[in-house]
């Protein structure tokens, strides 16, 4: 499924977003997919697994995502592990970590709080070297493309 999201996370590549893709699955079977969309869309809102959550809702007909598993390519940011806890999501597996904003576990992780109503199962690491290397050598090509400018 990891495979899956790097996926979409290649489509938002394709589209100068920045590479982060999601899927989300429910008995088996991929129900959403979601990349990166801030950059054609201009809104903060438009991350990948924010994308995604909205159509897992259209699909299950409820806000409630149970019995879902969301695979990202990137730990998800504050925004997107409070919208994940809502949701209700049982499962997050990530691939690369993210130092500047992750909040599944690598500032803080907001997913297992025992403060709130809802904790979430995390998988870390899954297709960590590639899911990273996705986000690498876009911002090296864009520092080269900034260069040449």
């Amino acid at each position: 499924m990891m495979e899956l999201a790097i996926d979409e996370a290649t489509k938002a590549a394709r589209q100068n977003e920045v590479p982060i893709g999601a899927v989300i699955v429910y008995q088996g079977e991929v129900i959403a997919r979601g990349y990166n969309q801030r950059e054609t869309s201009q809104s903060t809102l438009s991350h990948a697994e924010l994308i995604a959550i909205e159509q897992a809702n259209d699909v299950i007909g409820s806000w409630r995502l149970e019995d879902c598993t969301l695979y990202v390519t990137l730990e998800p940011c504050p925004m997107c592990a409070g919208a994940i806890v809502q949701s209700r999501i049982k499962r997050v597996v990530y691939g690369a970590k993210d130092p500047k904003a992750g909040c599944a576990g690598t500032l803080m992780n907001l997913l297992a709080d025992k403060r709130f109503n809802h904790q979430v199962d995390i998988t870390k690491g899954v297709l960590e070297t590639d899911c990273g290397d996705l986000l690498r050598n876009f911002f090296k090509d864009l520092r080269k493309q900034k260069k040449k400018s």
